[in-house]
């Protein structure tokens, strides 16, 4: 990896770790706290402005690197970005504003669930127009190639169902964050790999500015001050330029890796979000419950049921999301794409049918 990859890396980190601790002041000063409730497992009043510190970080890292070899192209390996990827990129970030300042606002005062869907479907669109959507399944199902009449639906679908499963399973400390960075990772080392230098950059300063949060929120104690969460201006952004970087990471043109393999690469380390989303919609479904109202259903509930902590439900759920990810970059070499997106739904049932009995046997001795 190049030297100024990882500089701006590391910038990245300098600059959250700087921020947060500025954002818990103003926070606690101004008295802007997420309060526990029925719903809520936290202790206490406790900021969820951290998400605040993630979109100004990561644009300020990103456009200053491209200035940076773009002013002295000679000094640097790297490549500037393309005509195609420089419009990608600038819809990435309008749509990142937007979601920025909803979440902020959401955070604040409170936004209905309807104008948030509103804005989110405007802002998926923005990929579609960038000339960034869906185009090839790779053989799921038997599909290949799809036309712009069901990639485009398709892709502005799929962001705003991978910007909501990063919100929704926000549920307790480090998960969200945790996930995040595994996908991050995955696809950010899939980019340098490939040296596709501009998005592995994107991949990696999203886990730079998450690493200090990760810190803050996991191991920062509410009674001193130093505790914090995302809120919706976090988990929105994220799963925003999650999908983005998921999307580029299977549509990317290029004749070495545009295959299944790379689909699944970029895929796999929404499974677990993704799925329990699935998951829980359909539960909400069959019992004849409000599809968005809120409930103790997703999978950090179970885990915590079944008597496990916070933090080790955290770490047996992020091992959970790194093991799916191992097992479906080795074993799209044996099955093929539509087998094993299948066995990951055998897969993922059977765990939260035995998470389920795990639940029922602890619930009969108490």
């Amino acid at each position: 990896m190049s030297f100024l990859l990882i500089l701006f890396f590391v910038i990245a980190i300098g600059l959250s770790a700087l921020l947060i601790p500025h954002i818990l002041v103003i926070a606690f000063r101004k008295r802007l706290f997420d309060v526990p409730d029925g719903r809520k497992d936290h202790v206490g009043a406790i900021p969820r402005l951290g998400g605040i510190s993630f979109y100004p970080v990561i644009f300020f890292c990103f456009a200053f690197y491209e200035a940076v070899i773009a002013i002295f192209p000679d000094l640097w390996n790297e490549r500037v970005l393309r005509p195609e990827m420089y419009t990608q990129f600038c819809m990435l970030f309008c749509g990142m504003i937007l979601l920025y300042l909803v979440g902020i606002t959401d955070d604040l005062i409170g936004v209905r669930y309807r104008k948030k869907f509103l804005v989110q479907f405007l802002v998926a669109s923005f990929f579609p127009l960038g000339g960034l959507w869906l185009n090839n399944l790779y053989g799921l199902f038997g599909v290949g190639a799809i036309s712009p009449w069901i990639g485009i639906p398709l892709t502005i679908v799929f962001v705003v169902f991978i910007t909501n499963a990063i919100n929704l399973i926000d549920g307790i400390d480090g998960l969200a964050s945790g996930l995040c960075m595994v996908a991050f990772l995955t696809v950010g080392l899939f980019f340098w790999f490939h040296q596709v230098e501009a998005l592995a950059l994107l991949a990696l300063l999203a886990v730079g500015v998450l690493l200090p949060f990760f810190y803050y929120n996991v191991f920062g104690r509410a009674e001193n001050c130093r505790k914090i969460f995302m809120g919706d201006t976090g988990s929105l952004t994220l799963g925003y330029l999650l999908s983005f970087l998921v999307i580029s990471c299977a549509m990317y043109e290029h004749e070495t890796y545009q295959t299944s393999s790379s689909v699944v690469t970029a895929f796999a380390p929404l499974l677990v979000p993704a799925l329990d989303v699935i998951r829980v919609v359909l539960y909400r479904f069959r019992n004849h419950k409000a599809l968005f109202q809120p409930d103790r259903n997703h999978i950090h509930h179970k885990f915590l049921a079944m008597g496990f902590s916070h933090r080790r439900s955290m770490v047996l759920i992020l091992l959970m999301s790194g093991l799916f990810v191992l097992s479906n970059v080795l074993l799209i070499h044996v099955l093929n794409l539509t087998l094993l997106f299948l066995l990951d739904i055998v897969v993922w049932t059977g765990l939260n049918m035995w998470f389920d009995k795990r639940i029922r046997e602890r619930q009969s001795k108490v």
